[in-house]
């Protein structure tokens, strides 16, 4: 039985190619899987530019530049905070699409969010978006690819009303 997400994966990727656009990833709580996905599709290079792996505010900041105003007034799992992650992951990329991922993946609460809050943010140049998940916690594993999961959706709808 193949992996769903690696099926999620390969339809993201041909849509990228099939539009001419290219990704960054900039995650955290999920810990490099989304970049771990689409990097497993041949041809992945032709739409992927780089992931970044922020899992500590330190570095959000640091590296991608990640306001400390946002991470001291919102907290690092934010709508702001994930929205800043891919506007800055796009603009050091210079990718077409940003994306990023921020949250709890549990089992303890982090920042006072229950295990199982995610935000996703996707930037495009043209506007961002943001979802707020509240996926159900029973594991690690599975908050951290229900969140994949659902920034592979958010492409592919990005993608097709472009």
């Amino acid at each position: 039985m193949k992996d769903y997400l690696l099926f999620e994966a390969e339809k993201t990727v041909e849509l990228l190619k099939r539009r001419n656009k290219s990704v960054s990833c900039a995650e955290s709580c999920t810990g490099g899987m989304l970049s771990q996905y689409i990097t497993a599709v041949p041809g992945a290079s032709f739409v992927f530019e780089m992931g970044v792996c922020a899992y500590s505010s330190r570095i959000k900041h640091n590296i991608l530049g990640v306001k400390s105003q946002t991470l001291e007034k919102h907290g690092a799992v934010s709508r702001h905070t994930a929205a800043e992650m891919a506007l800055r992951v796009r603009a050091i990329s210079g990718a077409d699409i940003g994306v990023s991922i921020t949250g709890v993946a549990g089992p303890e609460p982090s920042e006072g969010k229950q295990p199982g809050t995610v935000y996703i943010a996707l930037a495009d140049g043209k506007d961002i978006r943001v979802e707020k998940l509240t996926i159900d916690p029973e594991s690690r594993e599975a908050v951290r690819k229900t969140a994949c999961s659902a920034v592979f959706a958010m492409i592919c709808k990005s993608l097709d009303i472009a």
